[in-house]
């Protein structure tokens, strides 16, 4: 979802992020500093980015709705959901992630790249749905990019109906992004928008992580922090109740405090 970095029939044109479009902006604040942040996302780029590591990625499943005996703690309130068949992730490391996965790359989404890992996430794949992330922190951050990028394409009803929180903020977000365009999938996909991240908290249940963004070629970066819940055996988006994503949207100068995405 936020798609920064999109290239338009391969001419190197960046298109805003997702979150910037104006049926997205669900409060009069946010529009304004949306608005001044445009220029600041609005990018030029040359599509230098390149995926590493793509051939040793295994192909794309089929999510199944089968289960098997294993249990997860999965919504918070002391009851267990199970995890889908298939979906086993070493859940041990539950420190704040100090840097990217060691396995991770770049895998194509429409014509942006997304962070993916074997070890946090997603190990799952059923068409615009990236699901299975790693019950940790570093895999809240891999849900936290599959899932608001995937909102930006065809098929983003299927995702928003399995990846966000059932509620009024999801009925929100339903409402507001049946207003919009899907995003183009042409052009050379670009590694160039997702900077990095960092995890503002987290527990078993819940966690906010904050997601930098490659701003002008000035070096400006911006940044907005997106929350996630842990239920029925996955991290899902969690929206405010009026459907905003996105929260802190600000300008920063640069990597400092973050996490850095390695090419």
């Amino acid at each position: 979802m936020l798609n920064s970095g999109r290239a338009q029939g391969g001419s190197g044109e960046w298109e805003q992020p997702f979150w910037q479009q104006r049926g997205w902006i669900l409060s009069a604040g946010f529009l304004v500093v949306l608005l001044v942040l445009a220029v600041l996302f609005a990018v030029t780029g040359n599509g230098s980015g390149q995926p590493t590591g793509s051939s040793g990625y295994p192909e794309p499943t089929s999510t199944s709705k089968a289960s098997d005996s294993a249990s997860d703690s999965g919504d918070g309130k002391g009851t267990s959901d199970t995890r889908p068949a298939g979906c086993r992730t070493d859940d041990r490391d539950q420190a704040k992630p100090t840097e990217a996965p060691r396995d991770f790359h770049w895998k194509a989404n429409g014509t942006g790249l997304v962070p993916v890992s074997k070890a946090a996430g997603p190990l799952t794949y059923d068409g615009p749905v990236w699901s299975c992330f790693a019950h940790t922190p570093m895999g809240a951050v891999m849900a936290v990019h599959s899932i608001t990028d995937h909102l930006s394409y065809d098929g983003w009803r299927k995702v928003v109906d399995q990846q966000v929180v059932p509620g009024a903020g999801r009925d929100a977000l339903i409402a507001s992004r049946a207003q919009e365009a899907d995003k183009s999938t042409t052009g050379s996909p670009d590694a160039g928008g997702y900077a990095g991240f960092t995890v503002l908290s987290y527990d078993e249940t819940q966690a906010t992580v904050m997601v930098l963004v490659r701003g002008m070629g000035d070096g400006g970066f911006g940044s907005a922090s997106v929350t996630v819940r842990w239920q029925d055996g996955d991290w899902k988006l969690s929206p405010d109740p009026d459907g905003t994503v996105y929260s802190g949207v600000s300008q920063v100068s640069g990597t400092d405090g973050f996490v850095t995405w390695e090419a």
